[in-house]
């Protein structure tokens, strides 16, 4: 059973960067297609991006199209979320997900189909 710890979450102005990491311990981080999540302050938790166990296919909330970048690095057992342009609107607390699939072409956003889940890392955006 794979745990995730997310880390690199913090306080930054709009059109700032930041990057936030992943990394899993108790499996092989390679048999799990990977997504991150996040929930603003009295909102439900949404879909921001999904990566395939290989990397090869990646897909994206239509939010953050063009500002986010999702990739992983099997070997480290860590998947990262490169976020730029920043807007105070992404301020949220940023889940990653695992689910056990090696199916690449899989494209679910929904959560109840991750079954692993970090505590999350804050991201606060200011104007």
């Amino acid at each position: 059973q794979v745990q995730l710890l997310e880390s690199g979450g913090g306080l930054e102005q709009a059109g700032g960067s930041l990057r936030l990491s992943c990394a899993a311990s108790g499996g092989p981080f390679s048999a799990y297609n990977t997504a991150w999540f996040r929930q603003a302050p009295g909102k439900e938790r949404e879909f921001v991006a999904r990566i395939s166990w290989n990397g090869a296919y990646t897909n994206y909330a239509d939010s953050v199209k063009g500002r986010f970048t999702i990739s992983r690095d099997n070997a480290k057992n860590t998947v990262y979320l490169q976020m730029n342009s920043l807007k105070p609107e992404d301020t949220a607390v940023y889940y990653c997900a695992a689910r056990s699939s090696r199916n690449p072409l899989e494209t679910t956003t929904k959560e109840r189909d991750f079954a692993y889940w970090g505590q999350g890392t804050q991201v606060t955006v200011s104007s």
